[in-house]
């Protein structure tokens, strides 16, 4: 990943968003239980706030990369919610 993915700007961490998009559409969140960046516990305090359905998954950080078929089958689970 680390050759592939680009910096973030610092816009990134900077500008304000204009609208809290979870405060109108249903949001879900995968909380990965291994990850070593965000702890599982922040990550269900801030699906909580946003009212999150939330999946828990013994993964890392890296969730795309070791559980692909997972993340897939919870976007696509979301996807559906919000559009039918």
């Amino acid at each position: 990943m680390a050759a592939t993915q680009r910096p973030i700007t610092a816009s990134a961490l900077e500008d304000k968003a204009t609208k809290a998009a979870w405060k109108t559409i249903p949001s879900w969140t995968m909380i990965t239980l291994q990850d070593l960046n965000i702890p599982a516990e922040a990550m269900r305090y801030m699906a909580k706030r946003a009212g999150s359905t939330t999946v828990e998954i013994d993964a890392s950080h890296a969730v795309t990369v070791s559980h692909p078929d997972t993340v897939a089958d919870l976007i696509d689970t979301a996807a559906r919610a919000t559009t039918s």
